[in-house]
């Protein structure tokens, strides 16, 4: 990884973070990196950079869990191993609403890393994210997104 160019570690870190291959730029800055932590650290200080708009910018441009509308293929791939493509009607009308809420609460979907996590797990997380201050909220909402760029900077540097 410490051998591409600029472009070239782009293309392959872009999709690391929701729509943010800027975040991908920035952390190719940092090289030489000794191994994916290396990389995975990049990105969280990255994230821990950015200001306040740019950071709830980020949190905005992650998906709905459970929504059929568009998202990366990154997501798509997480959200459907978390079986959210399989749930049932109950289960998904639950999501929709705390989903709802979620976003008229704080200003941004919720987000979560979902790896390893059953449909189940995610709703109960979801509700009980739900009655968290706004502050506690929006840092744990970062902490999810560098949990999630680390995962997929595993998947990337590792495989599948």
């Amino acid at each position: 990884m410490n051998q591409l160019d600029r472009a070239e570690f782009v293309a392959v870190f872009g999709h690391v973070v929701e729509d943010s291959p800027e975040l991908a730029a920035l952390v190719w800055t940092e090289r030489p990196f000794a191994d994916a932590t290396a990389i995975a650290d990049a990105f969280t200080r990255a994230i821990d950079g950015l200001d306040d708009d740019a950071a709830l910018a980020l949190l905005r441009a992650h998906p709905e869990l459970g929504a059929r509308g568009p998202m990366a293929a990154a997501s798509v791939s997480e959200q459907s191993s978390a079986g959210l493509h399989r749930a049932g009607t109950d289960v998904l009308t639950r999501l929709e609403h705390d989903n709802v809420a979620y976003r008229e609460r704080f200003g941004f979907p919720f987000i979560v890393a979902v790896r390893g996590r059953g449909v189940d797990e995610i709703a109960a997380t979801l509700e009980a994210r739900l009655t968290n201050p706004p502050a506690v909220e929006r840092a744990e909402a970062l902490r999810q997104v560098c949990r999630i760029a680390a995962l997929r900077v595993d998947q990337v540097v590792d495989g599948p």
